[in-house]
């Protein structure tokens, strides 16, 4: 047990208690923990597209968001776009590192470590001639994908490897993009 843990002075802007009273609430209702995230994206010109996001379906019900988040999405010019977003290979790292940096900080405020401050850099490369169907063994996306992390916290270099390692064991991100799931696509 760290002294954190002992004082009870943590303070990572992570409501802890009310997760695992979560966790209990979804251990006798199975159902509600049925969540249905969504985004609306809408095609603007070129490359260059919007989406929207304001809505989620959990806890048996649908939910407004208390306002709608836009993330828009292009392509530099040396794809002959206007670059005027990042990519959306750019947002799904982002997301990845998002995703693990927030589990970084609620894991860190349920184990009484505080965090001084937490940076994830993420990167992944693409070979674009997949993209540009010019070889059918090429891939689309990312070949590798690889996040780092740079974390100053009270604890000791191997409470903070945990940590990163408990982040990434229930990062929902990074279980999308390391297990397959199921997508499909229609027209309406």
């Amino acid at each position: 047990m760290n002294q954190n843990q002992q004082t009870g002075t943590v303070s990572n802007g992570v409501n802890t208690e009310a997760l695992m009273g979560a966790r209990g609430a979804f251990e006798q209702m199975p159902e509600a923990a049925q969540f249905t995230f969504q985004s609306t994206c809408d095609w603007v010109d070129g490359t260059y597209s919007q989406n929207s996001i304001g809505s989620y379906f959990g806890l048996g019900q649908s939910h407004e968001r208390k306002q709608n988040y836009m993330i828009a999405s292009d392509h530099p010019e040396v794809f002959a776009a206007s670059d005027r977003a990042p990519t959306p290979p750019e947002i799904v790292l982002a997301a990845l590192a998002s995703c693990l940096t927030g589990g970084l900080a609620s894991v860190a405020q349920h184990r009484g470590i505080q965090i001084r401050s937490a940076r994830a850099s993420a990167e992944g490369d693409v070979d674009v001639r997949g993209i540009l169907g010019m070889d059918p063994d090429i891939r689309n996306g990312f070949s590798s994908i690889r996040v780092r992390f740079e974390i100053d916290a009270d604890a000791s270099a191997a409470e903070i490897n945990a940590l990163v390692a408990q982040a990434q064991k229930r990062s929902a991100v990074f279980d999308i993009l390391t297990n397959p799931t199921n997508v499909h696509v229609s027209v309406a």
